[in-house]
């Protein structure tokens, strides 16, 4: 396997040192940076852009710059997202965003972890767990969602908490780390 098969298999790869890993990072920095630098009303190229760096067609995305992201390809944006100034998506692992997603800013997305011993951490391993993030979901400003981490339908995520664990469906959660304070009716 290769170190990207790996990565994408959620097992321990080597995100460092790998030459091809590399590149992809890089190339998709210079996306990034490439997007970043394109003026909010040139609609049509920041749409090229993205459509290169996420490896598919935006359907009614609305993203404000400053945004990174480490590959792009791992990231799955449904219909309607809105992603708001200064987030990032770590994707070493895959993170899927569902439809009529309202992202606020400075908000970041860590698919990977690192080994507690620093023997395999300084020779560069890694893990990349997914991101799941469900339909009509609202993730307020300065909120970290960990790895592994699913976030229901319907469920809204209250400004500067830190989500480590599964969040259900359809509730109000909030704090560091982020716990369910209240049930959102959303029939």
């Amino acid at each position: 396997m290769t170190e990207k098969d790996k990565m994408l298999a959620g097992e321990w790869y080597d995100a460092n040192y790998d030459e091809d890993l590399e590149k992809e990072r890089s190339k998709a920095n210079d996306l990034c940076f490439e997007l970043n630098q394109t003026k909010p009303s040139n609609k049509e190229k920041r749409h090229a852009i993205l459509k290169e760096l996420l490896n598919d067609e935006p359907n009614h995305l609305e993203l404000l710059s400053p945004f990174y992201t480490d590959y792009g390809y791992n990231t799955f944006l449904g219909k309607h997202v809105f992603i708001n100034h200064d987030c990032y998506f770590m994707d070493g692992g895959k993170i899927f965003i569902g439809d009529h997603v309202f992202i606020g800013p400075k908000c970041g997305f860590y698919t990977a972890i690192h080994p507690l011993n620093y023997q395999d951490r300084n020779i560069g391993l890694e893990q990349a767990l997914p991101i799941h993030i469900g339909d009509n979901v609202w993730i307020g400003s300065n909120v970290i969602v960990l790895p592994g981490v699913t976030i229901g339908n319907g469920a809204v995520i209250g400004a500067g908490s830190a989500v480590t664990k599964d969040i259900p469906s359809n509730v109000l959660a909030v704090g560091s780390p982020a716990k369910p304070i209240k049930t959102i009716d959303n029939e």
